[in-house]
C-alpha cells in the first residue's frame, strides 16, 4: 500500500522535468553512450535538475526543456544541469554546450571557475571559449556580404550596359515589339 501511495505522489509531482535525446554513432557499433547521474540511459530518459550528463565520444545528447529551454551537449562532455520552469543554468566539466533556444540567458560555469552567461545560438566550451559568431553577426556576415554584393554588380552592370542588349549567345533572335 506504501508503494502505490509514494508512486502516486511522485507521478503528481510539480517538479520541473527535461527529456534528453541521444544521436551520434558509438564507437563499438551499441546505441550511443550517455549518461546521468552514472547510470547509462537511452533516448527519451527524463531528466530533472541537478542531473549529470555525460556523453561518450561521437554521441551528442540534446536536453529539452520545453519552453524553459533546449540545450545540445557535443561529445565528450560532463554537464551538470539545474532548473526550474523559467532559468536553466549549469556547470561545464570538460567539453561544450550550445543553446539551442533558452526562455531567459543561461548562466554556466566553466572549469575555470568564470560564469558565461549565453543566449540562444550560443556555444562554450570547459575552458569558457565562447562561440557566438551567428548571434551577432560576428565573422559569418561577409561571406553574405560579398554574395549580395556580387548579384547586386551584376545587375547594375547589365542595366547600365550601352546599348541595353543581352548577347544571349549562339544564334538566337530577340524580337522586341515595334515603337
Amino acid at each position: 500500500m506504501l508503494a502505490m501511495y509514494s508512486g502516486v505522489l511522485l507521478a503528481a509531482s510539480d517538479r520541473a522535468s527535461g527529456e534528453l535525446t541521444i544521436t551520434g554513432n558509438a564507437n563499438n557499433g551499441d546505441a550511443p553512450l550517455v549518461t546521468v547521474n552514472g547510470e547509462e540511459v537511452r533516448s527519451g530518459r527524463t531528466i530533472f535538475s541537478s542531473s549529470i550528463i555525460t556523453t561518450s565520444a561521437n554521441v551528442n545528447a540534446i536536453i529539452n526543456l520545453g519552453k524553459t529551454g533546449i540545450i545540445e551537449l557535443v561529445p565528450n562532455t560532463t554537464f551538470t544541469i539545474t532548473f526550474d520552469d523559467k532559468t536553466v543554468n549549469g556547470e561545464l566539466g570538460t567539453g561544450g554546450i550550445t543553446i539551442l533556444s533558452a526562455l531567459n540567458s543561461v548562466n554556466v560555469k566553466v572549469s575555470t571557475g568564470r560564469i558565461v552567461q549565453l543566449a540562444t545560438g550560443q556555444s562554450v566550451n570547459s575552458a569558457g571559449k565562447k562561440d557566438d559568431d551567428d548571434a551577432h553577426g560576428g565573422a559569418a556576415w561577409w561571406v553574405w556580404a560579398v554574395i549580395f554584393g556580387g548579384a547586386a554588380a551584376g545587375i547594375l552592370i547589365a542595366a547600365i550596359d550601352a546599348d541595353n542588349r543581352v548577347a544571349l549567345g549562339g544564334t538566337t533572335v530577340t524580337v522586341s515589339p515595334v515603337r
